[in-house]
Parts: C-alpha cells; sequence; structure tokens
C-alpha cells in the first residue's frame, strides 16, 4: 500500500484572495515579516497497488482529473510505502 501526500497550489499569476486575506489578517496580528501567502490544498490518499509505477499513475490521474484545476492549479506529490 502507497500513501500520496499532494499538495495543490494556484498557479503564480493567478490571484489568490484567500492568501491575501491571510497575509493580511496575519500583519493584523503582528506577525510584521509576512510578505506573501498562497492558500492551497492538502489531500493524502491511501492506494492500495503492489507497485510504485502504478500507484504514481494512479496519483496523476486523480490529481488531473478531479483533485486539481489544470487551468489554474499546479499539483506536487509525494509517495510513501506504507
Amino acid at each position: 500500500m502507497f500513501l500520496a501526500k499532494i499538495h495543490v497550489l494556484l498557479k503564480p499569476t493567478v490571484n489568490d484572495p484567500q492568501g491575501l486575506t491571510i497575509a493580511r489578517a496575519l500583519g493584523r496580528l503582528g506577525f510584521d515579516a509576512v510578505d506573501a501567502v498562497r492558500a492551497g490544498k492538502y489531500f493524502e490518499v491511501q492506494i492500495q497497488r503492489s507497485d510504485e509505477a502504478t500507484a504514481e499513475q494512479d496519483v496523476k490521474a486523480m490529481c488531473e482529473k478531479l483533485l486539481s484545476n489544470p487551468v489554474i492549479e499546479t499539483f506536487t506529490y509525494e509517495l510513501e510505502l506504507v
């Protein structure tokens, strides 16, 4: 079994209103050193596959078809054997 740790973020050219709101709130809380925040999504998916190559194909397909919007988001992932 594999554990996929997936990070989905907006592309750098896409406006991130949630990140801007968080950055402003952090500034109001006294965290003046924060320059910018990008908000995203994090998923952990357990995959019952016997080999890493097949598990990796599954993760890529999940991200491309459901977990991310390829027009405005990018994704990265790590696979761990569990």
